[in-house]
């Protein structure tokens, strides 16, 4: 290719061809729109030369093994629209890029990087900023107040940046009206989750994570003022207290994790009320501004309602019964009540729940027999209720010839072919037997045997001497 066309070259996109080395001789390509090379394995800093190429609207560097620091010449490329250089270890502080001249910046994504210090004020400049990603940086400090100049900001996710006062964050985020996804995670550690604060925002808020904070408190009552949230994270806290009744008034919530909290009481009627997990209708559609990882399936999803309906209240300490009306969630993909308190027996209704890929009871006090309905969920891959106390016979057929033996240990009193108990053993009898009536039992039958044998013998005695002295 002539030096002329490499000159006139507006779009190069070549990612995902482990490409190697350093970014040399990008000044070259002065009207170069486009420069796609993520999913490489280019290594070396981004160049001063990049401020060259001033009509660059998309730069996608992501998934590299590029590093040092963002160099001041970025700010020259006043184009920009896209910067995405997630999965690096591009590192030290953001102060030499002037964010105040990337006025059409909508895009930045940092995460998984080694940047250090504040979030640099300059970026809330940036007023036409739809999605903002930091995660995964070892930034520090609390949120500025400035983040509300991004009035278009739909997707925002800082979570792992030391951040710090999760009132404050809360205050500062909740005027927005145009946030669809929040990411606050592994943030704010050992603080106390904020119950009185005036929301007067959120109103379009569809994800919430506030997951793996240590946050103790109780699940507050300002998320019932969330009127579209869809998916909602609190696992890995310290939270107490029962599941508020208001749950049930979320009515497009559809993915629920709350586990590895310390909640208490019963399973309340009102989760099994939710109308998303009722039926199979999805949530509104709403695209995600970056693309998310689904960490069950290693897939990644652009919208919120191609996540699976999932209900996960598992390692906390929830007591009584499954209730019955858990069969009315026929939407569910994935249940996990592991870990907990309950007892009482296998609902009959769980066999209802046609959809389910996921169902985990393991870890509880359940006892009586496993619903042999269960073989009817035709769907259902991953199953677990190990460490019960639930006897009699194993199904056998359709999906329960497919689950691996830990699915079904702990429970003794258990048989079948894929547990230590084989039906018909002596073993698997869940028969108890007091040991002092067996052993008069045993006496008796003795004794019946001893007389009958004496009195055959005392016949046949008489038989032979009639016949030789009679």
């Amino acid at each position: 290719m002539n030096s002329s066309k490499v000159i006139s070259l507006e779009h190069l996109s070549l990612p995902n061809n482990r490409l190697e080395g350093a970014l040399d001789g990008i000044s070259k390509l002065t009207n170069l729109v486009t420069l796609d090379l993520g999913g490489n394995e280019l290594s070396g800093n981004i160049p001063e030369s990049i401020g060259d190429v001033k009509r660059l609207e998309e730069l996608h560097l992501e998934h590299n093994n590029m590093s040092g620091e963002l160099p001041a010449a970025l700010s020259n490329c006043t184009n920009l629209v896209t910067i995405d250089l997630q999965a690096n270890q591009f590192s030290v502080e953001l102060t030499k890029v002037n964010f105040v001249s990337l006025s059409n910046l909508k895009k930045l994504d940092l995460l998984s990087n080694n940047f250090t210090g504040t979030v640099p004020e300059s970026i809330y400049s940036c007023s036409k900023l739809t999605a903002l990603r930091l995660s995964y940086n070892p930034f520090h400090g609390q949120l500025s107040e400035e983040i509300g100049n991004l009035k278009s900001l739909s997707f925002l996710s800082l979570a792992n940046n030391s951040l710090t006062n999760i009132t404050r964050t809360i205050r500062i985020l909740s005027s927005s009206r145009s946030l669809t996804t929040l990411y606050l995670g592994f943030n704010f550690l050992h603080e106390t989750m904020p119950e009185d604060v005036n929301i007067d925002g959120f109103k379009n808020l569809q994800v919430l994570y506030i997951n793996h904070c240590s946050l103790s408190g109780k699940i507050p009552d300002w998320l019932s003022k969330l009127p579209n949230l869809g998916m909602l994270f609190l696992q890995g806290n310290k939270l107490t207290g029962p599941i508020p009744e208001w749950i049930s008034s979320l009515k497009f919530l559809f993915s629920l994790d709350i586990s590895n909290n310390s909640l208490t009481g019963e399973i309340p009627s009102a989760l099994m009320e939710m109308p998303m997990l009722e039926s199979d209708s999805t949530a509104p559609k709403v695209f995600f501004e970056l693309p998310v990882w689904n960490k069950n399936q290693f897939l990644q999803y652009l919208t919120p309602s191609a996540f699976p309906k999932e209900l996960n209240l598992a390692m906390n300490n929830f007591t009584g019964m499954i209730p019955e009306e858990i069969g009315q969630l026929q939407g569910l993909f994935s249940l996990n009540l592991s870990s907990n308190r309950l007892s009482g027996e296998i609902p009959e209704q769980i066999c209802n729940l046609t959809n389910l890929q996921m169902l985990d009871l393991s870890g509880n006090h359940l006892t009586g027999k496993i619903p042999a309905a269960l073989n009817n969920l035709h769907f259902l891959s991953r199953f677990n209720i190990s460490n019960n106390d639930l006897e009699g016979t194993i199904p056998n057929a359709g999906q329960f010839s497919t689950f691996p033996d830990s699915s079904f240990g702990g429970n003794p009193k258990l048989c079948g072919s894929m547990v230590a108990n084989h039906c018909g053993s002596a073993k698997a009898s869940s028969v108890s037997i007091d040991p002092i009536k067996q052993i008069g039992s045993e006496a008796i039958i003795f004794m019946t045997a001893f007389c009958v044998f004496f009195v055959v013998g005392v016949l046949y005695d008489q038989k032979v001497l009639a016949r030789h002295f009679g």
